[in-house]
């Protein structure tokens, strides 16, 4: 599907009900022709997590240092890969240990959850870098429908960015399924995220993602963010919803 058709598509609905058309399908109805899809048979407890690569040279970014980003990827997104098999596997031993208190289970659980956000916003975080940061007339066209102009979406991000500096949390701008529309959300941590919702821009705002290059200047952070964006990745997610909702 080429960008002018998606955009077509999701041009079709009103603001408050953008890509209503291209992702009509619900949330359980994409998951299972994913699965029949590909044919998946996957032990819950057992799955071996792997560092994904980064797919950008670190040296090149405009903005972010080398050493802030391989740190970055390394230490904190690893760590949280490295943390999430070993949790795994803690889960399995828990419950098949019949005396295990369900509080201790459950702390397990709430590390799992926590992990997993890690592990998957890390992800898109790092992917939808790599870019000159210059979006193309088809995303701000797609943008400005939901949020009345591109530069008002743009506004409203930084500005959640800008609230969660010194701290932590994400901004992620997502397509709500059930609402049907594109929304900016603010999240306190990798463990509560909007529901029915896909990420579709990433941006991390856990001080580990700048204190090495900027300190607590958030801003400027903010500024090397938007300028390393990599836009065509942004669409790649979004052809992917259209097509998981045929």
């Amino acid at each position: 599907m080429t960008i002018d058709k998606v955009r077509r598509n999701m041009l079709k609905t009103s603001s408050a009900g953008i890509i209503a058309t291209a992702f009509g399908t619900t949330t359980a109805q994409a998951q299972s022709q994913a699965m029949g899809a590909a044919n998946l048979q996957i032990n819950a407890f057992h799955v071996e997590h792997e560092l994904k690569p980064l797919a950008f040279k670190s040296s090149l970014l405009d903005g972010l240092s080398a050493r802030l980003i391989d740190s970055h990827w390394a230490n904190n997104y690893g760590g949280s890969v490295r943390a999430l098999n070993t949790v795994n596997k803690r889960l399995a031993e828990a419950l098949a240990a019949t005396d295990t208190p369900a509080f201790i289970y459950n702390d397990l659980k709430r590390e799992h959850l926590m992990r997993t956000g890690s592990v998957i916003l890390h992800e898109y975080y790092f992917d939808n870098l790599g870019g000159d940061g210059k979006a193309p007339a088809s995303v701000r066209s797609l943008l400005a429908a939901s949020f009345g102009d591109f530069n008002r979406w743009e506004t409203e991000y930084r500005k959640i960015g800008a609230g969660l500096g010194g701290g932590a949390g994400w901004v992620v701008l997502a397509y709500n399924r059930h609402f049907q529309v594109l929304e900016n959300y603010w999240m306190a941590d990798h463990m509560h995220s909007p529901a029915d919702s896909v990420p579709l821009l990433v941006m991390d705002m856990y001080e580990h993602s700048y204190q090495m290059d900027y300190g607590s200047a958030t801003a400027r952070y903010i500024d090397a963010f938007f300028s390393n964006i990599n836009w065509d990745e942004v669409m790649l997610r979004i052809e992917a919803l259209a097509r998981t909702a045929k």
